[in-house]
């Protein structure tokens, strides 16, 4: 068992066991809130969800300028692994954000009165394109240095979209400023937590995306190989 698989199975294990607890945590050990009521549950996974999104475009943004440093194969994996768990992340706390909208403001996507929600379809639709510029190029090294320049500035979404709440605040709530956070312990407890099962969890998928993409990486060295031998 190589060190990849001994760390992809530890994570795997602590990630498992964290999620439990986080459930646990979220769904018996959290009190109801006065004025919400259950539906504020899903903040301990909104948050978590949209904070791992962003904190993986960082990831992409970093790699991206490594890999224009020493333009090594192993930056530009990290960079779109880490930008495909970004996307997911963020599409998951839309998702989340639209079940607690629903109930909340009485509308599922209350978008012209909430300018974040615009940002973030925008920060979303430029990494798709970034994924649609990978698809676009065949040569692989050109590929990988487009990609990472794109990384780069399409980070600049992202402190926009975070910002844009205390820019231009509307219906969205700022949960931690200087007044502080309006949670009773056990809730901020269970936050804290939840966002740091969420943070592990990103780097047990991260660690097993980049295993599959050096996977592919040999399955075609072998076909290109076996193809070289086949003409010669």
């Amino acid at each position: 068992m190589n060190r990849d698989s001994r760390w992809g199975d530890w994570l795997n294990a602590v990630s498992g066991v964290m999620m439990i607890v986080a459930l646990y945590l979220v769904f018996l050990y959290a009190p109801r809130e006065a004025t919400m009521g259950d539906v504020q549950r899903i903040f301990y996974f909104h948050v978590p969800s949209a904070w791992v999104g962003f904190f993986a475009f960082f990831v992409t943004f970093l790699a991206g300028i490594a890999y224009l440093r020493g333009g090594k194969r192993r930056w530009d994996v990290v960079g779109f692994s880490s930008a495909e768990i970004g996307v997911a992340f963020t599409a998951m706390a839309v998702i989340t954000g639209s079940f607690w909208a629903k109930p909340t403001w009485n509308a599922w996507w209350p978008w012209q009165q909430e300018p974040r929600l615009m940002l973030v379809t925008i920060l979303l639709l430029i990494y798709f394109a970034y994924f649609m510029l990978r698809a676009f190029l065949q040569d692989e090294e050109q590929k990988a240095r487009f990609a990472a320049v794109y990384g780069i500035v399409a980070f600049a979404s992202v402190p926009l979209t975070f910002l844009s709440i205390r820019w231009w605040q509307r219906l969205h709530p700022v949960v931690f400023d200087r007044g502080g956070t309006g949670l009773t312990r056990p809730m901020l407890l269970t936050f804290l937590f939840c966002l740091l099962t969420f943070t592990m969890l990103y780097f047990t998928l991260l660690l097993h995306r980049v295993r599959l993409a050096r996977l592919v990486d040999e399955v075609e060295g072998l076909k290109k190989r076996l193809y070289s031998g086949e003409r010669g």
